[in-house]
């Protein structure tokens, strides 16, 4: 891989697309040239990159000559349509869509988690889902000492995860509920505002969402653990950025707090924010912007034989997104 690579962000105007170019700046990647790609009405459009501004162009199937990155953000029919395209023109795809997660061919990487599977990728390599990710930051490094068999989990998911017209609507109801005026809503099925919808994704014949199925999906495939088992209900919340999860977790050894503290503690993209006492525990509103996420209330769990209980928290768009991609990016410098 060339050590200065040619990297495109496909979906540059995006909300993910913003946050890896400013990932990219911030961590100082060592990209000779940065490509901003998107959709016909975004073209033109000027961003910033290390002091400079970059016309985004649009995404047609010769953007790619002379590329050795593409950082992809656009939805999974853009991933599916152009994705082997930039593999043809020689480029490592790095998508952030669920379109290639379960294929058998693209390695599911979670860099603190499975780094290695990098190396087998034949041009693509998938981004995990969002809240999967963060849950995982917290949950593998527990199952590296204990063993994990199963857990049973409830998102709490901040609106960004949904997009930039999830926060509009948002912003919105707050304002119309604070002046009293009707309440309009074009993204969630029911008000957000005030509220909190039990539904991410679309359901499924069993009743879980697209979303729930992930943990146990992509779980299995980052842990190399294929008889991890799941239980997920996955909840949109009123907030604005970081998504935060409650997870119950069963262990095949016994497992005390101190003993998952001394584990947690080394764990690499983790702080520690557990001290009841003084009300300190993770919080969205805190880990907003923030590339580490965090977890804390861990006590036993009472309920479950070698079980503990946690809350893990982090930002979606970085760690659930644009900073694991551009990780990746990292690690492909490497291979």
């Amino acid at each position: 891989m060339n050590q200065n690579p040619h990297v495109a962000v496909v979906g540059a105007t995006g909300a993910v697309g913003l946050e890896m170019i400013k990932t990219l700046e911030k961590r100082h990647f060592p990209a000779g040239q940065l490509t901003l790609l998107a959709s016909a009405r975004s073209v033109g459009k000027k961003l910033n990159f290390r002091g400079e501004e970059i016309t985004v162009k649009e995404l047609t199937k010769d953007s790619f000559n002379g590329i050795d990155i593409a950082l992809f953000s656009a939805g999974g029919s853009i991933s599916r349509e152009f994705g082997p395209i930039a593999v043809k023109a020689g480029c490592v795809v790095v998508d952030n869509s669920s379109a290639f997660r379960m294929d058998a061919d693209v390695p599911l990487v979670v860099p603190e988690i499975n780094a290695a599977d990098i190396r087998l990728h034949k041009g693509i390599i998938a981004n995990p889902n969002c809240t999967t990710a963060i849950t995982l930051m917290a949950l593998y490094p527990l199952h590296a000492a204990f063993g994990c068999k199963r857990i049973f989990a409830s998102s709490y998911q901040a609106v960004s995860g949904t997009g930039a017209k999830a926060i509009a609507e948002l912003e919105r109801q707050v304002d119309q509920i604070v002046h009293g005026q009707p309440v309009t809503r074009e993204v969630y099925p029911h008000q957000i505002a005030f509220n909190v919808l039990p539904h991410v994704d679309s359901f499924l014949p069993t009743g879980y969402t697209k979303e729930e199925m992930k943990m146990e999906n992509e779980g299995r495939k980052i842990m190399h653990h294929p008889s991890f088992r799941a239980s997920v209900t996955c909840v949109r919340v009123p907030v604005y950025r970081a998504h935060s999860v409650a997870v119950s977790a069963e262990f095949e050894k016994p497992v005390t707090v101190e003993a998952a503290r001394a584990v947690l503690r080394n764990a690499p993209g983790l702080q520690m924010v557990d001290d009841p006492a003084r009300n300190q525990y993770p919080l969205p509103l805190y880990l907003a912007e923030q590339y580490d996420c965090a977890v804390g209330r861990l006590r036993k769990d009472c309920a479950l034989e070698n079980g503990l209980a946690f809350w893990v928290a982090g930002d979606q768009l970085l760690k659930g997104a644009a900073l694991n991609a551009v990780q990746i990016a990292e690690e492909l410098l490497k291979v």
